[in-house]
């Protein structure tokens, strides 16, 4: 099955880039179809090519006390991704400045994940590379715009939080790459709720996007988590990095509302809020545990307490805390859509009922905490 699935997305990658290819589904009114296939197929098929190069180079991943997987496991599958993701966009032949510097600016991110998968490099020199990239999709326009540009301080504090919510989504998808299908199947999830959005707004150069991310996390994630057996390859740094980063400056770069600074605010919330609860418990949970000290401390330090192991311990399943996951990110996507459609007071009470459902989550954690602790 496997075979014929890699031989037909073979063929469908020829087809798709040739003028013939392109002109049937660019002629009906399709583009978003054509991006969606091109990639989901590209993808496919470059992965195990990309495998056998980080066996031939020894990129793998080896188990450790601190990781959840019991096999030797390449990485690189990032450059799948990126591959399948890039030749997609492009091929579709409709750009803008923004978003040629979100994936230049993301080539970045694949090349250092690809040397920090080979040989480790510290994770402060990792953060300032991000920092820097983050400064350069600023410069192109992509910035958030809480706050008055026009005085010093107001232009200052949309540069900050444009960095704080940028490098913290990167480094939350790297978290979220600790099991198998977690990562990748969250880009798919986010890239189709920030799709839709678009689509619905009027934005095709940002749905094309969110559709190249979906189809190339939808091509390699087959072989990333697999019903019977264990992923037979990871993102590595190059792809979770790299798809952090990505969606959280499409985040940016989307227009959530016309006229309802509410649901401007709230909906790319929503739609990231696994992301952002699982940063925000785990600093507080290590700061409250004494595990962390420093920012430094933080950045360096790698623990099995993110939302995944919790739940794993909760549930005694990898499988099942990442299905469980799936459908925590596709309920919260699921009331950002609802968001964009009622009034301000309904708005309100989704919200609401949002901050329940994490509440739910956090009595879960917790519990799954305990259990933790009791085999450790």
């Amino acid at each position: 099955m496997v075979k014929a699935l890699f031989v037909l997305s073979g063929i469908a990658s020829v087809i798709l880039f040739t003028p013939y290819g392109k002109d049937f589904f660019f002629r009906g009114g399709f583009r978003w179809l054509y991006v969606l296939l091109f990639s989901a197929s590209l993808s496919f098929f470059i992965v195990p090519a990309v495998r056998l190069i980080a066996i031939r180079f020894k990129m793998i991943d080896i188990p450790a006390e601190r990781k959840v997987h019991a096999e030797p496991t390449p990485l690189l599958g990032g450059l799948a991704v990126y591959l399948g993701t890039v030749s997609a966009f492009l091929s579709n032949q409709i750009v803008d400045d923004q978003s040629l510097s979100i994936l230049s600016s993301g080539a970045i991110l694949v090349l250092v994940g690809v040397i920090n998968d080979k040989r480790e490099i510290p994770a402060s020199i990792r953060l300032l590379i991000q920092i820097a990239i983050t400064f350069f999709i600023i410069k192109s326009g992509v910035l958030l715009t809480l706050f008055p540009s026009e005085s010093v301080f107001g232009a200052s504090v949309n540069i900050f939080l444009t960095i704080l919510w940028v490098v913290g989504i990167t480094n939350s998808m790297n978290f979220f790459d600790g099991m198998d299908g977690l990562a990748s199947g969250l880009s798919i999830i986010t890239a189709f709720f920030i799709g839709i959005i678009a689509f619905m707004g009027a934005q095709p150069i940002l749905g094309w996007m969110a559709i190249a991310i979906l189809g190339a996390s939808l091509g390699f994630l087959p072989y990333n988590f697999r019903i019977k057996g264990p992923a037979t390859i990871f993102l590595g740094e190059s792809g979770s990095t790299f798809l952090g980063f990505i969606l959280s400056a499409l985040a940016i770069k989307g227009e959530w509302s016309e006229n309802n600074p509410l649901v401007s605010l709230t909906a790319p919330l929503l739609i990231f809020s696994i992301f952002i609860y699982d940063t925000i418990y785990i600093t507080v949970a290590r700061v409250i545990e004494g595990k962390v000290k420093s920012v430094k401390e933080w950045i360096d330090y790698v623990g099995k307490d993110h939302l995944h192991h919790r739940m794993d311990a909760l549930l005694q399943g990898k499988k099942k805390a990442v299905i469980l996951i799936y459908f925590l990110a596709i309920s919260l996507g699921l009331t950002a859509l609802l968001i964009r459609r009622v009034t301000t007071e309904m708005a309100i009470i989704l919200i609401l009922q949002a901050v329940v459902i994490l509440g739910v989550v956090t009595i879960l954690e917790r519990e799954g905490n305990k259990r933790i602790k009791n085999v450790e």
